[in-house]
């Protein structure tokens, strides 16, 4: 595998967390009317695809492959759990 093959394989692999955290940040103010604690959606974004790329890692290792539909639902519970916490006073 070639370089370009393994970078195209990780951001394959990372892509449902920078969609879903990048989401979640930008449509949050518009459902919830709380002040964030991180001041700008772009913080906001990236806290959320960190932590959703580390759930998608951690499903990884436990199962040993990628795409289970267990580990896209610690995504979305991890990213919203994040987002939460952000947005809390």
């Amino acid at each position: 595998m070639g370089p370009l093959d393994l970078l195209n394989h990780l951001l394959n692999f990372v892509a449902p967390a920078l969609a879903l955290g990048a989401a979640l940040a930008y449509l949050a103010p518009v459902f919830m009317k709380n002040k964030a604690l991180a001041r700008t959606g772009t913080a906001q974004a990236a806290i959320n695809c960190v932590v959703g790329a580390l759930a998608l890692l951690a499903g990884l290792v436990f199962f040993g492959r990628d795409g289970k539909m267990l580990s896209y639902a610690a995504l979305v519970l991890a990213t919203a759990s994040s987002q939460w916490w952000a947005m809390r006073r």
